[in-house]
């Protein structure tokens, strides 16, 4: 079989017989041969396609389109809200006076013991509520219901006793009378004597008696007055023993209201073994159990009104001047993100916090650095919202009172919080001064 090999240049072929090697400038045109078929196969694969181009430049084209919608729509919508965050500003955003150093408190009440014992038995759970009045706990009683029980018999010996003086003085009073009869009876002997004395007396001038009935006559008048101051004397005695007893009843009647009083005492104390809740709340952190011993004054558990919180919110000096009583604050809770309350500014402290610490600064020495203070502006908060007791003391809060409704006393200003209770305050230092400058 015979072979075609084309010359190197390619200017000419040349026949190669069977077992005849091929000529090494063949190679190469067989390579061109190839490359040239590669290079029609790509063309047919383009021609094939002729609409992709076409596809691929009408997609860019609607992804520019929508693109450049979409930047429209963004933009507008970017405008709007601009616009509406301008209009919220000017509105009610600059009116704003806000601050998230504010927290949700409550006036708690401390439980504690009043007489020292072993708690027997506690009658509620933890974070249970409570009426006022509720059993929380009860101390061991039997010491005090033995007190108790000494305490009346006491008072029921005493009771006796001023009966029994009062027994003795409607007996005194009895010795009273006879000796007021024994008296008469007396004052009629001594009568009967002056009489018969004078009798004896008469016929003894007479010369018709002896001088011993004389004598004798003298004798029984001088005894009948005798008698009669004798009874006086009785009389006396009678009425002071009367006297006696009546003071020592009175004393015995003071005693017995002593023992009352002690009475008193052991039964309030033998109370006191019962904690009772004073107000509606929550009990919470509790210190005590069952079997441990209470001193007297020792605290047992805290009492929280949850129906009773506020806000206490702590402005910037700064903050104060647009702040007026009565505005509305929105509340916003960190806990409870998806409610809306409304509260209304009530109050403010009378000094800063700093005034109230244990150990207040004191910028008269060394070198001084001047720190905004913040000064505590107490909120309400609506009954509805404490009612659900929704609000726990300690949250932390963000609160935003709106000042647009700003009358014409501030916050600051004590004039407009405390104008009651100014004017006679005032009125009397305007006297000082003028006895002063006197």
């Amino acid at each position: 079989m015979l072979q075609r090999a084309k010359s190197s240049d390619g200017s000419r072929l040349s026949v190669v017989a069977p077992g005849q090697a091929v000529p090494e400038q063949a190679a190469p045109a067989v390579q061109a041969g190839e490359a040239a078929e590669q290079v029609i196969a790509k063309e047919d694969a383009k021609a094939a396609q002729p609409e992709a181009p076409a596809a691929k430049a009408g997609l860019g084209a609607a992804l520019k389109a929508n693109r450049k919608r979409v930047l429209m729509g963004v933009g507008a919508v970017a405008a709007i809200a601009a616009m509406w965050a301008g209009y919220d500003y000017l509105t009610t955003g600059r009116y704003l006076v806000s601050t998230d150093d504010a927290y949700v408190r409550a006036d708690a009440t401390t439980l504690a013991a009043k007489v020292s014992g072993y708690v027997a038995s506690i009658a509620v759970d933890d974070n249970a509520y409570v009426h006022a009045g509720d059993v929380i706990a009860r101390i061991d009683d039997g010491d005090y219901r033995l007190a108790v029980d000494a305490a009346r018999d006491k008072v029921a010996t005493q009771q006796a006793t001023v009966s029994r003086i009062g027994r003795q003085i409607d007996a005194q009073q009895a010795v009273v009378t006879q000796a007021q009869a024994q008296l008469t009876s007396a004052e009629a002997q001594a009568k009967r004597a002056e009489l018969e004395l004078a009798r004896q007396q008469k016929l003894a001038g007479n010369a018709f008696a002896s001088q011993q009935t004389l004598e004798q006559a003298q004798s029984n008048r001088d005894q009948a007055n005798a008698s009669v101051v004798s009874a006086k004397a009785q009389i006396v005695a009678a009425l002071a023993n009367v006297d006696v007893l009546k003071a020592q009843q009175v004393e015995a009647s003071r005693t017995l209201d002593e023992l009352k009083t002690a009475q008193a005492k052991a039964e309030r104390d033998l109370s006191f073994t019962e904690i009772r809740a004073p107000i509606d709340g929550v009990i919470g952190n509790r210190a005590a159990k069952t079997g441990d011993f209470m001193q007297t004054g020792q605290r047992f558990a805290s009492l929280v009104p949850l129906d009773d919180v506020y806000i206490d919110a702590n402005f910037k000096e700064t903050q104060l001047g647009r702040l007026r009583r009565g505005q509305p604050v929105d509340v916003s809770v960190d806990a409870l993100p998806s409610h809306d309350i409304q509260g209304t500014v009530e109050s403010m402290s009378p000094a800063s916090g700093s005034v109230f610490s244990l150990l207040p600064p004191d910028n008269a020495t060394g070198n001084f650095t001047k720190i905004v203070q913040r000064i505590p502006v107490r909120i309400k908060v609506p009954a509805d919202v404490a009612n659900r007791k929704l609000l726990r003391p300690g949250m932390s809060v963000v609160v935003s009172v709106n000042t647009k409704s700003a009358s014409n006393s501030s916050v600051a200003d004590g004039g407009s919080w405390f104008a009651a209770k100014a004017a006679p305050i005032v009125t009397r230092s305007a006297s000082n001064d003028l006895s002063l400058r006197r």
